[in-house]
């Protein structure tokens, strides 16, 4: 049924075509107009190859696979190339990226580093249907609240003054060079270079104001790093300091990480800095050790869970981590 071909989405077409009477409703009673209703639910059609996606994504039906190992995923992820390209985004964007930093606390680094891990600094940016792509994930139903939402979202998107031309981007709905979902859009996005719209399209300005609004929003502390790479020291009782609550979101992701101790208590038990000096002594911190004991380790402020809150994996909030402090070197 979901194999791409003619013949599947001809077969499920009318039952996308019911829920899609529905869904226009739902979107007319949440405040979207009638004309931009008209215009985007006449000749809307099921895109197989984006279920296909969200059903092959890890979670989605199996979540006891082993995790791999951290090494490979920085060695593509921080790359020589990546790090290079910050760089020079880094020094073309100081007069923003320094104004932006004063107005809200958010380290310029970390601003280009979601950047560039998002779209590698706006050079691919998705080109799937936006609209397309969250109707036909949203008539799957697997999270169809969600992709509904996301979708009534997007159209209001339209209502603003965005064309329907810019809603290209990913499989799963994001969008733009911070690539947002189209609720984050509306409530986060930001004017950065002062022409009364918000294109995370195509202006530098826009984009980052929009990516340390984001930040702001989801608690960044102003003056604490997000972490530091650390030694453990082989003695380490490592079930004195276990994590011993479950995290309602995400929970294999903060499984991982040690219970919060403060930098001082981390200092007592022997874990040293690798290269940069720890924050203060009263900071609270967790251990994370994502290639295993013997390997290099993280101390992690609360400022990880804001990059964790960007997007929920310990992978890509570390390389986030990580490009930022090469950017800045």
């Amino acid at each position: 049924m979901l194999s791409g071909n003619g013949s599947a989405m001809a077969q499920d077409d009318p039952g996308f075509q019911s829920y899609m009477t529905v869904l226009r409703q739902q979107a007319l009673a949440e405040g979207v107009s009638v004309r931009t209703a008209d215009a985007v639910f006449s000749g809307l059609t099921l895109n197989p190859r984006v279920i296909e996606l969200d059903r092959g994504q890890p979670g989605a039906t199996n979540t006891s696979s082993a995790i791999p190992a951290f090494a490979p995923y920085r060695s593509q992820h921080v790359d020589a190339a990546r790090i290079a390209r910050g760089r020079q985004t880094y020094l073309a964007q100081r007069s923003r990226l320094q104004r932006i930093e004063q107005q809200t606390g958010v380290p310029e680094s970390i601003m280009v580093a979601i950047w560039g891990h998002e779209t590698n600094y706006g050079s691919y940016t998705g080109d799937f249907d936006l609209l397309r792509s969250l109707a036909s994930l949203a008539y799957e139903g697997r999270r169809r609240s969600l992709f509904a939402g996301e979708f009534i979202a997007g159209l209001k998107m339209l209502d603003r003054g965005v064309t329907r031309s810019q809603l290209k981007g990913s499989w799963a709905g994001a969008t733009g060079n911070p690539q947002f979902l189209p609720s984050i859009y509306l409530r986060l996005a930001r004017d950065g270079d002062g022409d009364g719209r918000a294109d995370i399209w195509n202006s530098p300005a826009d984009t980052l104001a929009s990516i340390g609004n984001y930040f702001i929003d989801a608690g960044w502390r102003a003056g604490q790093p997000w972490g530091v790479a650390v030694n453990v020291p082989a003695g380490l009782d490592r079930s004195q300091v276990r994590n011993r609550l479950v995290s309602p979101r995400c929970p294999r992701v903060f499984e991982r990480h040690s219970g919060w101790r403060t930098i001082a208590e981390w200092r007592a038990l022997g874990v040293t800095p690798q290269g940069r000096s720890l924050p203060a002594d009263s900071v609270m911190a967790t251990l994370l050790e994502p290639d295993g004991q013997g390997a290099t380790a993280y101390l992690l402020t609360s400022n990880y869970r804001v990059i964790l809150d960007y997007n929920c994996s310990n992978f890509y909030a570390l390389s986030v981590g990580l490009l930022a402090d090469a950017v800045e070197r």
